[in-house]
């Protein structure tokens, strides 16, 4: 009897799914549905979690290149201010030999600017003029980057070592320079920029002014160039005039 009824209550649900086709179907249909759904939630998550660590590196890496630009900074007023540590006190022109102009007219020429016969260490430089055009750096005019004293500064580790090399020698500052460029302004206007040989002849209640007499503007431009750049940059630039 059991079982009889078991049969007819099956038939009833066979019947009942034959009259109503689209129940079961609408069954599935949900099932499919909640599963894209979270397929598609897991996608959103997904990118919202990707742009989440993108902005967090893009954060860091902008961090990073601001800490390094503000290092870089310092380190290059400090390598300025070496340069105008070193020059001063030193008088404009050589102080035996001077600043003069020799012949006349077309033949006329120069003599004292710039580095006198002899002077071939930065130890030797006597007066302002010397300096004019040199750049300390590797592969430059003169090994560096220097200090006040005229020495090469080493290139100093994270760990605060100095680095040297197989020959037990230290390893200049890398990727730093310093460009020293001196030339000769108005005495009654500093940004008008006169000749080397440049003076002013006297003449009735104006004494003139020598070509020995005129103050002298000094520019020291510290460039560094790191082991990605594609050139140097200046990172500081010190000016100042010399009376």
């Amino acid at each position: 009897m059991a079982g009889r009824e078991r049969e007819m209550h099956l038939s009833s649900e066979h019947a009942h799914d034959v009259k109503h086709p689209g129940f079961r179907l609408s069954r599935a249909v949900k099932r499919k549905t909640r599963r894209a759904f979270t397929l598609l939630e897991a996608a959103l998550a997904t990118v919202i979690i990707g742009v989440g660590v993108l902005a967090l590196v893009e954060a860091q890496a902008t961090f990073s290149r601001n800490n390094d630009f503000s290092t870089n900074s310092a380190t290059a007023a400090y390598l300025a201010n070496e340069i105008r540590e070193r020059m001063r006190g030193l008088p404009r022109h050589d102080p035996v030999t001077g600043l003069f102009v020799q012949g006349s007219g077309q033949t006329a020429t120069l003599v004292g600017w710039g580095r006198d016969t002899g002077e071939v260490t930065p130890g030797d430089f006597d007066d302002i003029d010397d300096f004019d055009g040199l750049v300390f750096g590797a592969g430059e005019t003169f090994a560096g980057p220097i200090d006040a004293f005229n020495r090469v500064i080493p290139n100093t580790r994270a760990d605060g070592t100095i680095e040297t090399n197989d020959e037990g020698l230290e390893v200049p500052m890398r990727g730093w320079r310093q460009r020293v460029t001196v030339t000769k302004v108005d005495p009654f206007n500093f940004s008008l920029t006169r000749v080397q040989g440049f003076s002013i002849a006297p003449s009735s209640g104006n004494p003139g002014v020598p070509v020995d007499g005129f103050p002298l503007r000094v520019t020291v431009s510290v460039t560094y160039q790191g082991p990605l750049d594609l050139a140097p940059q200046e990172m500081a630039r010190v000016v100042w005039i010399v009376p």
